[in-house]
């Protein structure tokens, strides 16, 4: 397979600022700023006149894969920037009433099928936690936080070894950055 030149552009949102340093991208919008590390071997990464540009000089598969991961990631940034990520999860509690609380930034899950040990997960910071009756409800600027997060609220209530079908208690996500599952 021949390599070839590739150039894509990628525009900038409005009201959000774009900075590249070296091996560092930081992005500053209305909802707050971002800054991730960046690994392009070969590619030429520049703002210019409100985008950003990835250039490769005779590019073969991995350059173009790693181009179109960071390109990406910069999309996920600038977007987080703008309008928060948003997950819902929902308290489900047929046996027993579960209850699920804040605590110094940790997740508390207390009587999860009978049991008298809580249930405890330290949570990310930059990573806002609401609950509110059966709800809760996770925002956060970065994406992978706040997946992080929710999953990490999900798997706190996982039951192994008995039939899912019989028993349903857990806390499960419902919708994942906008989009209902």
């Amino acid at each position: 397979m021949a390599k070839v030149d590739i150039t894509d552009n990628i525009s900038i949102l409005e009201g959000v600022e774009v900075t590249i340093d070296k091996n560092l991208i930081k992005v500053k919008g209305p909802k707050g700023e971002l800054s991730r590390k960046i690994f392009t071997p070969g590619i030429k990464v520049e703002v210019k006149d409100k985008e950003v540009i990835f250039s490769v000089k005779k590019a073969a598969k991995k350059e173009k894969m790693i181009m179109k991961t960071t390109e990406a990631h910069l999309k996920n940034m600038m977007k987080g920037t703008t309008e928060e990520y948003e997950y819902t999860l929902k308290i489900c509690s047929g046996h027993f009433p579960m209850t699920v609380s804040l605590d110094n930034g940790e997740v508390v899950v207390k009587n999860f099928l009978g049991e008298s040990v809580p249930r405890k997960k330290k949570m990310q910071e930059g990573v806002d936690i609401q609950i509110k009756g059966n709800d809760i409800t996770v925002k956060s600027v970065d994406k992978e936080k706040a997946g992080q997060v929710a999953a990490s609220i999900e798997s706190l209530t996982r039951i192994t070894n008995r039939d899912r079908r019989r028993f349903q208690d857990g806390i499960f996500i419902t919708s994942k950055a906008g989009k209902k599952i």
